[in-house]
């Protein structure tokens, strides 16, 4: 699949088709534990066709379990029943910890269930472009250094930093061309912890080494969507420079102020609230919610409903079904309105 023309489709389309990072609440449908989910590669495909099946989405995205590359490198992980993974304590202390840090192989740790999950989904799903996720590299170096030593290593031990950055970044890359090689067609970036930074943190601590990622693995074939769920509109300057095709936003910011601020060329996708909507809102606010943000939003063609980051694994399934009700309800509108709309033009 050629991805920069399916993405450029997806920007020209009138009606558009919902994107949500929707794969954590398979659990349910699978009546398996976040712990069955994210030790099976099975599992994790079977889910994924599942939700295919239900739901008329874009593009399947696999989950954004931010655990996963932290543990490859010996990171400890927290796993729960019903909860996404999440790392424990500190891998990285001093420089010389830095300094011994092992970059790990890919298939190091759950990498390698990971990798063969998506694999797997590309063979079962074959009527939309599936794409993996990975962490972003400030966002693994924080999991590693733990997020507030990080900050304060920022000002104190830049240095130290920028080390465990480019050992973040070197394995990084190599597991996005493995994700590549099993057959992806893009991977989403998560790089949250880039949120909390300041303008001038995150081009110094972030941005460039997500750059190189891109650089690495974008190709026509091939798509990176870069994540971020903080509040980017101060940061969204440093945050076009990484270059990628796509750029997912969440619901920390108004999604219309945004649009303003990104080339019309380039995919927005966002920001209906994960946690406030799709698990603990009801049927009619997720309706409300994503009929409100699409009539403020799909002005700029630019612009794909999603949710604003991965949608927890107990959300409700009728909340879920009450989003794509909505985007389908409102795009028919939209279908109604485009022929009409034609039809004055020629008469004008």
């Amino acid at each position: 699949m050629k991805m920069k023309q399916w993405l450029n489709d997806q920007v020209q389309k009138e009606v558009k088709k919902a994107i949500p990072v929707l794969s954590f609440p398979s659990t349910q449908l699978l009546k398996i534990s976040v712990i069955d989910l994210i030790s099976s590669s099975e599992m994790q495909a079977k889910g994924m066709k599942m939700i295919a099946d239900r739901c008329d989405t874009g593009a399947s995205l696999s989950m954004m379990d931010l655990s996963v590359e932290a543990q490859a490198f010996g990171a400890d992980v927290r796993m729960a029943e019903d909860e996404v993974p999440t790392v424990i304590g500190r891998l990285i202390t001093t420089q010389e910890d830095v300094d011994n840090l092992q970059v790990p192989k890919v298939g190091a740790g759950r990498t390698g269930i990971y990798t063969e999950a998506i694999e797997k989904a590309v063979k079962r799903i074959t009527d939309r472009p599936v794409f993996a996720g990975v962490i972003g590299p400030f966002s693994l170096s924080g999991r590693l250094m733990d997020m507030t030593e990080i900050m304060v290593n920022c000002y104190t031990e830049p240095e130290m930093v920028h080390a465990v950055l480019a050992k973040a970044t070197e394995f990084l890359i190599q597991y996005v061309k493995g994700y590549k090689q099993v057959g992806a067609n893009g991977v989403v970036i998560a790089e949250p912890a880039a949120g909390l930074l300041s303008p001038e943190f995150v081009a110094e601590f972030s941005s460039p080494y997500v750059k190189k990622i891109v650089e690495a693995v974008s190709s026509e074939d091939f798509a990176v969507v870069y994540h971020n769920c903080g509040k980017t509109i101060p940061l969204i300057d440093s945050i076009l420079t990484v270059g990628a095709d796509a750029y997912h936003f969440g619901n920390a910011i108004q999604m219309s102020e945004m649009l303003k601020l990104v080339p019309s060329h380039i995919p927005v996708l966002g920001n209906i609230d994960p946690s406030g909507q799709f698990r603990n809102g009801s049927p009619e606010s997720v309706r409300e919610e994503t009929l409100k943000v699409l009539k403020e939003c799909s002005k700029h063609k630019n612009f794909i409903i999603s949710s604003g980051c991965d949608i927890p694994p107990l959300a409700s399934w009728a909340n879920i079904d009450a989003f794509f009700a909505a985007v389908k309800s409102f795009y028919n509108n939209v279908r109604e309105l485009v022929p009409n709309r034609q039809t004055a033009e020629k008469a004008g």
